[in-house]
């Protein structure tokens, strides 16, 4: 079995990936700010060279949407290049080349690095993972009245999902861009909100907001979606069932 490092290896996703590659009988290692032994502000990079000593695959899942994603990265391809890591594979988003939003743009960026850095790598998009959309909604929620964004819709995808796919792939070869990975059904945030006040017992009235600027103008036009890679299972409603059991 192959030794393998997830970075962000306690997040949402990282911490997963790390469960089903260890499942599966690899070594892994964990790359976190706060994780021993390897406790790594990649923005950084001190440390990182004792972290990626003997990895093949480095797994990167370590994001943070208020900045540093280009220098994290930039830190760990020149560690991974001196270590002679074999693999980077790097979890991305659905839309970064479409919707000039902030964040995206900064993904987009790390997605070019990797490609020209000389090392094999694999790099799969997905739309948000459910808790993103939950935490959006949760959030909405603490107003008398949810605002949601008019015309704007979401194919919301199981974490869990997504990181089996992520495990798998980082046991292969390097592959690449492979085909994006959506949800299985693209909702309106009028459905995604009255389903999550179902789920919740709460109640509250919706008003759809229009919003102005090409990042809202971007959404509307469905350049986060993948229709046509409605690959995931568990949809929203069953992502709730395990959030609020009580009522189902």
């Amino acid at each position: 079995m192959t030794t393998i490092l997830v970075t962000g290896g306690t997040g949402t996703l990282g911490r997963l990936v790390t469960e089903r590659l260890r499942a599966d009988g690899h070594e892994v290692r964990v790359l976190s700010r706060h994780s021993w032994p390897y406790a790594v502000d990649l923005r950084e990079g001190t440390g990182l060279a004792a972290a990626v000593a003997g990895v093949d695959t480095v797994v990167h899942c370590a994001t943070n949407p208020r900045g540093g994603d280009e220098q994290a990265a930039r830190h760990l391809i020149e560690a991974a290049r001196r270590a002679g890591v074999r693999h980077l594979v790097y979890i991305s988003i659905v839309g970064v080349d479409q919707v000039p939003l902030g964040y995206y743009r900064t993904k987009l960026t790390v997605e070019r690095l990797i490609e020209e850095s000389g090392l094999g790598w694999t790099v799969l998009r997905t739309t948000q993972f459910h808790d993103l959309v939950l935490q959006v909604l949760q959030g909405s929620a603490k107003l008398p009245v949810m605002l949601l964004p008019a015309g704007v819709a979401d194919q919301p995808i199981e974490a869990a999902e997504v990181a089996t796919y992520l495990a798998e792939l980082a046991t292969r070869a390097p592959a690449g861009r492979v085909p994006d990975m959506g949800g299985p059904e693209v909702r309106t945030f009028p459905e995604l909100a009255g389903a999550y006040l179902r789920a919740s017992g709460r109640r509250r009235p919706l008003l759809n907001v229009r919003l102005a600027g090409k990042t809202y103008h971007s959404f509307r036009a469905g350049g986060h979606l993948t229709p046509e890679r409605a690959v995931g299972k568990v949809t929203f409603e069953q992502f709730l069932t395990g959030r609020f059991p009580a009522r189902g």
